[in-house]
């Protein structure tokens, strides 16, 4: 049996809604790191230090206990003290956080020694306020004036920054103490004496300060009393809407299991016009604690089989966000689809175009897929209507700047000084490159684009057909055909056997082997002839890594297994590639690729899969290399699981027909699965598949509602 190695950095994160804590294994905050507390967009502490008499305490352990709290166990190293000399050992420290708006820490202290013990116990912070682009960037600039003052008889530390009308400050509140805690110096101490057996106590609450509302902690959440906090009631609400999944393949439970609960973590409930909850998925901590258009709408499509809640919550918001003007410096386009908004300083004072900024070329295309796609999974008609002068604006938006010169293709090219290079998925500075690793100049035809915008206009097809106007519909599925029929012609390289990258400035084919063509099957714009060879280069040992497809080719000069898009692992894009794989009828090749994936997953802390990881190739005795500054848990890299799940068991939903469509084919190495609780419609069911030797079976059990399970092949429009 191979051994387990669980890869990660040396950091704990601990998250709910937009605030999160980063921190080293001993509970502290480093000077000089990207550790602290944040809160949209802000960093709110940038160091964190706990002492006693002057010395750090020695780790023992510490863990994430929960996706919003962690727990850190320390020990005394030897110090003197006026009472004499206390053994290193002697003091057991105990940390408990847990992120509800602000923080809660519970600190106690206990005395393992057969004497009391006397000494100053003392906390060390500061503040730094710094933007969270700065932070990333390493790059802070000192702006405005912080504020420190020390309130003796509440014992409320404040600590505030303002710059010009930009507000934020950080509230720390000592409760519940053992003993009276004083601030000097950068430091808030308390004398303490311990008796022998005895235990120390003290509660710490962090309150944030934005935006002119506070975000207190909650101040009954201490570890020791059983108190249901709203985490705990938001998880519980979340879970009692999933599927339940159950298999003899243990890491693929583990993995679901924390996959469902990361998705949760980076979930905000929204207002829901109608009976579905709304659920809106942020896109990762620590850099990506915000509203993306490309990641929440593929985490979205990702979703659907576990909670139809997420895409009605990003529906909602992004329309809200749809762009109605032009605005280059945003990027910004009637009918477009927003990329990312930012809250910081930076973006309070427009130094930054992310308020919100419009650089993505796909998420327009893909929100009429998540529209399309939810109403399948749930025939919710009024849901199309309610989006439908969205989805016309995009729709718009597509003709009239989606193909910036009139040749049928999608192209981009950024407008603002600050914009992105590249504004597809990779949408890294080095990402798009030429067989020679130069890079591609703008205007950029990128291969994905045309398959998402085939398969919007094949999609938004069949809801016109819904909503009685046949002739719209008509009229998309015949320029979809014509896309597709000069995409053949135009993208086809048969000299890589695969589709260009990308078609340049002089429209020249960039015939570059990458990941992308496997979206042009997931999209289904793909022949099934040229289908047939995508699969085969994909599956070739300078893409395949072991660990999943890679970014770009080992082959490639360019290739780096650890540069960010240019020959790393990304979970999503190979959950993407599965359904393509499957959608094609590949169904030995997307087990493949599933397992490479699920054996990475199996190695990382807690079955998290990160947001990248090295593109090293596998060897017996490695492990994968997680990318350093990967988001964990990031939305997108969490729902891979369930790709995944539904490429290998070919599940296919549509509700307006009462029908949910299964291929079934489990893989070997999985042997069995079973979806309880899975909704359609107005259905609730069960679903369990299984493989005996050769032979693939299934069977449902409809808890409720009405639904027909059928059999039938996938394959493209």
């Amino acid at each position: 049996m191979p051994v387990e190695v669980q890869v990660s950095v040396p950091v704990l994160t601990i998250n709910q809604g937009m605030s999160f804590m980063v921190t080293n294994l001993q509970g502290g905050v480093d000077l000089g790191t990207d550790q602290g507390i944040y809160g949209r967009d802000t960093r709110f502490l940038s160091h964190y230090g706990i002492f006693a008499n002057g010395v750090p305490w020695s780790l023992r352990t510490s863990n994430v206990t929960r996706y919003y709290a962690a727990a850190f166990y320390l020990a005394n190293e030897e110090m003197l003290t006026e009472g004499g000399t206390i053994p290193a050992g002697t003091l057991g420290l105990t940390v408990n956080r847990s992120v509800i708006d602000g923080i809660h820490e519970d600190i106690d202290i206990t005395n393992y020694g057969t004497t009391p013990a006397r000494f100053m116990f003392e906390i060390a912070q500061r503040s730094d306020f710094a933007d969270l682009f700065e932070v990333r960037t390493k790059a802070a600039v000192r702006r405005g004036h912080i504020i420190t003052n020390w309130d003796e008889e509440g014992s409320i530390l404040t600590t505030r920054y303002e710059h010009l009308d930009f507000e934020r400050a950080l509230r720390y509140e000592v409760v519940n103490s053992g003993s009276t805690p004083h601030y000097a110096n950068g430091s808030i101490t308390w004398d303490v004496t311990v008796d022998a057996g005895a235990t120390w106590h003290t509660c710490g609450l962090y309150h944030l300060e934005y935006d002119g509302e506070t975000h207190p902690a909650d101040p009954s959440a201490c570890h020791d009393r059983l108190v249901l906090t709203e985490p705990d009631r938001a998880l519980r609400r979340w879970i009692a809407r999933t599927p339940t999944l159950v298999s003899s393949n243990e890491d693929v439970s583990k993995l679901y299991r924390q996959s469902v609960e990361d998705l949760n973590a980076l979930s905000l409930e929204q207002p829901s016009e109608g009976d579905e909850p709304a659920w809106l998925p942020l896109a990762g901590v620590p850099w990506f604690v915000t509203v993306f258009g490309r990641d929440t709408l593929i985490t979205s499509l990702q979703t659907m089989p576990l909670h139809t809640g997420m895409a009605y919550g990003t529906l909602d918001v992004l329309a809200e966000y749809q762009a109605t003007e032009l605005d280059e410096r945003r990027d910004a386009e009637p009918g477009k689809i927003l990329h990312e908004i930012r809250y910081g300083e930076l973006a309070h004072f427009k130094r930054i175009p992310h308020t919100p900024y419009y650089g993505t070329a796909d998420a327009t295309p893909l929100y009429l897929i998540v529209l399309h796609e939810a109403w399948k999974w749930t025939n919710d008609e009024q849901l199309l209507r309610r989006h439908l002068d969205t989805a016309e604006r995009c729709l718009e938006w597509i003709d009239r700047y989606g193909d910036l010169d009139g040749d049928g293709f999608q192209e981009h090219q950024s407008r603002s000084g600050q914009g992105y290079e590249n504004v597809g998925w990779k949408d890294g500075f080095d990402s798009v490159v030429y067989p020679d690793g130069r890079n591609v100049p703008q205007p950029k035809a990128l291969v994905e684009l045309q398959g998402y915008v085939f398969d919007a206009w094949m999609r938004m097809a069949e809801v016109y057909d819904a909503l009685g106007n046949p002739s719209r519909a008509s009229a998309l599925r015949d320029r979809a055909r014509a896309l597709q029929a000069q995409f053949e012609a135009r993208f086809w390289c048969e000299e890589i056997g695969s589709y260009a990258f990308v078609l340049d400035p002089q429209k020249e084919r960039v015939p570059t082997v990458v990941s992308n063509a496997g979206h042009a099957l997931w999209s289904g714009i793909a022949s099934p002839e040229h289908a047939a060879r995508v699969v085969q280069r994909l599956l070739e040992p300078d893409m395949l890594s072991g660990w999943g497809v890679r970014t770009l080719a080992a082959s490639h000069p360019a290739f780096n297994p650890y540069a960010y898009q240019r020959g790393a692992v990304w979970p999503h894009d190979n959950g993407i590639i599965a359904l393509g794989f499957r959608r094609y009828g590949y169904v030995e090749e997307t087990g493949r690729v599933a397992r490479e994936v699920l054996d990475a997953a199996r190695s990382f802390s807690s079955y998290r899969l990160p947001e990248l990881y090295a593109g090293i190739n596998r060897a017996p005795h490695s492990f994968p290399v997680q990318y350093l500054g990967a988001n964990v848990p990031q939305a997108w890299a969490a729902g891979t699981v369930f790709h995944l799940l539904q490429a290998m068991l070919g599940l296919r939903a549509d509700a307006p027909n009462g029908r949910l469509l299964v291929a079934p084919h489990v893989p070997s190495w999985l042997g069995d699965v079973e979806l309880r609780g899975m909704r359609i419609g107005n259905a609730q069911l069960d679903l369990r598949c299984w493989r005996e030797h050769d032979e693939q079976h299934w069977d449902a059990h409809v808890r409720s509602g009405d639904i027909e399970l059928v059999e039938a092949p996938w394959g493209p429009w």
